[in-house]
């Protein structure tokens, strides 16, 4: 039997189908994904909003940039940073050594606890931060080192459960003290904040850039994640 076209037979004009997917669905559903877009940034945008301004407001009036208005306390937790940077010295570690030389000199506190990160032997932030302060006329004798300071949250929590911190004064950058102080609130430590002198911002403007995501991803930490530092262990006495 011969073959007939499936359309054979047919006097009038063959109606072509239209496609699945007309120009108009397309459009529509573009449309759809950019509101979905807009929302999902909008909201992200809200979110960064509220967790910076709830970590800004949690250190309001426990920041001091005069010595002389610093409460005593028994020790100064010194946050670690990288002592160079591309080859050079990193202004923002000389200006935490000056803070927590000056700090000690003023009688503020007793000793001073430098936290850093010491991943692999060739990197070392507690040992620069303690001879940078002898260099600076602090006795070495005073100086507690915390090698497992790797990040800003595990050098507050490590200082309450591994040294037995219960009150402090935290010496790191202006931007850098309220994060730290709403990790502390957090952590059990009643703490004050001492600041370095302020670099321009046109110093290392990503960091301060990069601050306003770290104050965001704290508050996950803290209230979702339930994050603890990455190493713990044994009480060790100040």
């Amino acid at each position: 039997m011969a073959f007939k076209p499936k359309d054979a037979g047919r006097t009038g004009p063959i109606e072509r189908r239209r496609p699945h997917r007309t120009l108009d669905n397309v459009k529509k559903k573009r449309k759809k994904w950019r509101w979905i877009v807009v929302a999902t940034m909008a909201l992200l945008g809200l979110f960064v909003w509220a967790t910076n301004a709830a970590v800004l407001a949690s250190a309001g009036g426990r920041i001091f940039a005069d010595v002389e208005k610093l409460p005593t306390e028994p020790v100064g937790l010194v946050l670690g940073t990288a002592p160079y940077f591309k080859g050079s010295k990193n202004p923002f570690f000389e200006r935490r050594m000056d803070a927590a030389a000056t700090l000690y000199k003023a009688h503020k506190v007793a000793k001073l606890l430098v936290s850093g990160d010491n991943y692999v032997k060739t990197y070392d932030e507690p040992s620069a931060m303690r001879d940078a302060l002898v260099a600076r006329g602090v006795p070495a004798a005073d100086i507690v080192l915390d090698y497992a300071g790797f990040r800003t949250l595990d050098s507050v929590v490590r200082a309450h459960k591994i040294f037995g911190v219960d009150r402090c004064a935290i010496v790191t950058d202006d931007f850098h003290l309220p994060r730290a102080l709403y990790i502390a609130q957090s952590a059990g430590i009643d703490a004050v904040g001492f600041q370095t002198v302020p670099l321009p911002r046109s110093v290392g403007t990503m960091v301060y850039v990069r601050e306003i995501g770290s104050r965001s991803l704290v508050w996950l930490d803290l209230h979702v994640l339930n994050r603890q530092p990455r190493f713990l262990g044994p009480r060790v006495a100040l």
